[in-house]
């Protein structure tokens, strides 16, 4: 490579294009830089000492540490992973650190003559301390370095660096906020994957139902938003921005297929002829890509249609309708494992006897645990493990309440089918269909069963055990009624999204109503559909029921215990979230507000505004770090075969501030 004027090469690199003390040119940016999320970008070190900067080459130095304590201070990468966690607190923590740490990244702006504009973002790492004088030395160093035809923004990291920057004229530093950049990218990825189908593009929900009857395991499913009822496919693309926590993003990622957002599909679609065409569709957390076939693959089956999936035997003897808090998760059983899964989380807030540390007690290499971390995020610091152990039991307890209310037992809805052979002739029906494969008739006898179900009466025997075990029926309190069968939340199986709840719920009649919908959607032809792909038999299906006391929310929402985007990120937490009942994130009507929350060297980042145009005050946002964590701390428990099993829990927010946990159960695997 020829240097320009006071370029240096890194010594004795031996292929490394590292350039220290250079301006930064663009031509210079291409040599150096690697793709992320889809942008060419570049990592960069300031030397305060020395007053230079290092521009690293990305191929060569993908962590800054490492370069820093081998590049510059001489040490070999064993005496830095002897100290890590302390090297790391030094360049990201320290309010006298040597050196300042970011990231270039280049973008482009459109112009209304349809021409591109470059400019750069100046970011430092999400856990980066950096108080304001810092961000501002940093960026002015930078942009007296960088092609002044270049414009060169600065993103804060986290909400902190936001606040910071707060009482720094935008003129001194412009800056940009993460949302608003990740708001215009064209592309993002929902769930990584690979898949070889034919692109089917649905610009309109009539043309969706117009070809779904005829829509198969090959095709690739492209419209604005995905309907709730989409079939088990080889791909999801969404042309509209979405989450990743709605349910049919949910059910691609525990399905294991390619979903992006894809917002220039149309362009391509005309440019490159790909309606109905055959295209190899790839989805990276940096890249997504859509390549025309030349012919139609040689595709087999997929597995899935061979997949069997194991489910348990559920529990039909003499079981009364409990109340949440008597439950535990072994007894999903009888009564299912969302209504074990609360009755556990009763558990773990009254008892505190949990240990909520193990996830963070883990060896991520070359860390031997986390436990530092987490003791910094309780305020814990030099404590016993007991100590440690009891501040993370009294933060989970402090922070949530489990919901209260009642389950009612699969055995009250084995009495009611087997009370009227009208059903029973039915299932019977249904079953023989799906023996024989005869899919032509399973939706319309589904259909009339899931109505024959909805206006059977109630036996007696099932209508005193739920009047009597549901208190305050008398008083007309508003009630929720949810789902909670023993085919779902499994292993290889989310069912998310396919089984009903009702929210509106006053006295018996409109109890028993809801009691006999939930029951009928165990029948609806899509769950249907879903369940015998996989082998679950009809016979061994039974549904539960929660009945919990509404909880007027000024916020809801759901959080899952990792990154959807990227499994093998341990420190995220991701939080949607909008105003009023949690059940308006997942059905995806509204574009939630979205967060990433560091659990393990704390900090935020808002992803999406979402529908509503504004972000939450930064008190709100203070209030859902401190959710992310114990989301964190529980999946300690309720995930102990792996700790590394995250966690899916739609939770609330009360008037008053205080967070209620409606539901929690595995994010789809």
């Amino acid at each position: 490579m020829t240097l320009t004027l006071g370029e240096t090469e890194v010594p004795g690199a031996g292929g490394d294009r590292t350039v220290v003390g250079a301006n930064l040119s663009l031509p210079l940016f291409r040599t150096l830089s690697g793709v992320l999320a889809g942008h060419p970008y570049l990592k960069v070190v300031v030397d305060r000492v020395e007053s230079t900067w290092h521009l690293l080459d990305t191929r060569v130095h993908p962590f800054h540490v490492n370069y820093i304590a081998t590049r510059v201070l001489g040490m070999t990468l064993d005496e830095l992973d002897a100290d890590l966690d302390a090297f790391n607190a030094s360049v990201y923590m320290s309010p006298e650190r040597r050196f300042l740490l970011g990231v270039l990244s280049l973008h482009a702006e459109e112009e209304p003559d349809g021409s591109e504009s470059p400019f750069l973002v100046l970011e430092t790492t999400e856990a980066d301390t950096m108080g304001g004088a810092l961000l501002e030395e940093f960026y002015l160093y930078v942009r007296g370095r960088v092609d002044g035809r270049l414009p060169l923004l600065l993103k804060p990291a986290n909400h902190g660096q936001e606040q910071e920057l707060a009482s720094i004229a935008e003129a001194r530093v412009p800056r940009i906020l993460s949302h608003a950049l990740l708001g215009n990218r064209t592309r993002t990825c929902l769930s990584p994957g690979e898949a070889e189908g034919r692109l089917r593009h649905f610009r309109t929900m009539a043309e969706y139902e117009a070809a779904a009857p005829r829509l198969g395991w090959a095709d690739i499913v492209a419209m604005p938003r995905l309907p709730d009822d989409v079939p088990r496919v080889a791909g999801f693309i969404n042309t509209s921005p979405t989450t990743p926590l709605s349910h049919t993003n949910v059910l691609a990622s525990g399905w294991g297929i390619p979903n992006a957002i894809v917002r220039d599909l149309d362009a391509l679609v005309r440019r490159d002829g790909l309606d109905g065409a055959w295209v190899r569709y790839r989805v990276r957390e940096d890249s997504i890509t859509l390549e025309p076939l030349s012919a139609a693959p040689d595709l087999k089956k997929p597995a899935w249609h061979q997949q069997r999936i194991r489910i348990e035997t559920p529990l039909l003897e003499e079981a009364p309708v409990l109340a949440l808090h008597r439950l535990r998760r072994t007894d999903r059983d009888s009564y299912g494992t969302k209504a074990a899964n609360l009755g556990e989380l009763h558990h773990v807030l009254d008892s505190r006897t949990a240990d909520l540390t193990v996830f963070y007690a883990r060896p991520r290499p070359p860390r031997r645990d986390l436990l530092g971390h987490l003791a910094t995020r309780l305020g814990e610091q030099g404590g016993s493990p007991e100590g440690l152990r009891a501040a993370a039991a009294r933060c989970v307890a402090e922070t949530v309440r489990a919901p209260e209310g009642v389950a009612l037992p699969f055995r009250l809805h084995h009495l009611f089918l087997t009370s009227s052979p009208a059903l029973q002739q039915g299932i019977g029906k249904l079953k023989m269909a799906l023996e024989l494969e005869a899919f032509d008739i399973v939706d319309p006898l589904c259909l009339s069963l899931q109505h024959l179900v909805r206006t059977t009466p109630m036996p007696d025997e099932v209508a005193r055990a739920i009047t009597a075990g549901v208190p305050g029926l008398p008083a007309g309190h508003r009630m929720v009624v949810r789902s909670s069968s023993n085919a779902e939340d499994l292993p290889g199986f989310s069912a998310a999204g396919i089984y009903d709840s009702v929210t509106t719920v006053r006295g018996v009649e409109q109890l028993m109503d809801a009691v006999r919908q939930v029951w009928a959607s165990l029948l609806s032809p899509r769950s249907v559909r879903l369940r015998h792909q996989v082998g679950i038999s009809l016979d061994d299906t039974y549904m539960g029921v929660i009945v919990q006391e509404y909880v007027p929310a000024s916020l809801g929402g759901v959080l899952v215990t990792c990154n959807p985007t990227r499994r093998e990120d341990f420190r995220n937490v991701y939080l949607n979230c909008t105003p009023g009942s949690p059940e308006r994130v997942v059905d995806g009507t509204i574009l939630p507000q979205q967060y990433l929350y560091n659990t393990v060297e704390g900090g935020g980042r808002t992803l999406d505004i979402g529908s509503s145009g504004t972000d939450l005050p930064p008190e709100a946002r203070t209030a859902l770090a401190r959710l992310a964590l114990t989301g964190r701390l529980l999946q300690s428990h309720f995930s102990a075969d792996d700790p590394d099993d995250a966690l899916d829990i739609e939770w609330l927010m009360t008037d008053e501030g205080a967070f209620r946990l409606v539901q929690i159960r595995p994010y789809a695997r």
